[in-house]
């Protein structure tokens, strides 16, 4: 059953004020994907857009171990002020939930990458989908968007869309001591454009 549209309303936010959009297979649906539309969003030009996936570490509590939740900030930031499109997608940990998430940070903490860390509990170093994305931004009417992001794969999950691509918009956040070495393996691993100091010491 494709996902449909179940709620929405206007939400007023330190970046301005949104139209959040709940999209599920189902109307009680606990974990809806959510849209975050900017009042000034017009969707007959170029719609700058941010997908972001759940990392309820960082984009609630403010983990330190990623950038997640400052990417988060920035990306309603940038959308409040020039209108835009925040696509929230429930699959935390690059699709391997919460629990297992916390059991990479273990694994991390003793050595492990978090690629490495992934693929020692099973799993592909990121299960992530964006097809559910593309599904909503059509729902909105985005048929040209300028994308936020640092991630080869979302640029390539547009191809053969139907939606139309036209720029790229980096979303760097100055690396901090506790996730240095996570921005350097997303950048080597994963082949992120992320500019990096040549050591942690910032």
């Amino acid at each position: 059953m494709p996902i449909q549209r179940q709620a929405e309303t206007p939400l007023p936010t330190p970046h301005g004020t949104f139209r959040i959009i709940a999209y599920a297979d189902e109307e009680n649906n606990p974990m809806p994907h959510i849209a975050m539309v900017s009042e000034k969003t017009d969707t007959s030009q170029s719609v700058l857009v941010r997908i972001h996936s759940e990392c309820m570490t960082g984009d609630v509590f403010g983990s330190l171990r990623c950038d997640c939740g400052e990417q988060l900030d920035e990306a309603l930031r940038k959308t409040g002020e020039e209108g835009g499109i925040v696509i929230y997608l429930r699959q935390e940990g690059r699709g391997i939930g919460l629990i297992n998430k916390m059991r990479a940070y273990n694994l991390q903490d003793k050595g492990l990458n978090t690629a490495e860390a992934n693929l020692h509990l099973g799993f592909e170093i990121d299960t992530r989908d964006y097809d559910i994305a593309i599904q909503m931004l059509k729902d909105l009417g985005a048929q040209s968007i300028k994308l936020m992001t640092n991630n080869p794969e979302k640029i390539d999950s547009f191809i053969d869309s139907g939606i139309n691509l036209i720029d790229r918009v980096p979303l760097e956040i100055k690396p901090h001591q506790e996730n240095y070495g996570y921005l350097q393996t997303k950048q080597k691993l994963m082949g992120h454009m992320i500019d990096l100091p040549k050591n942690n010491n910032h």
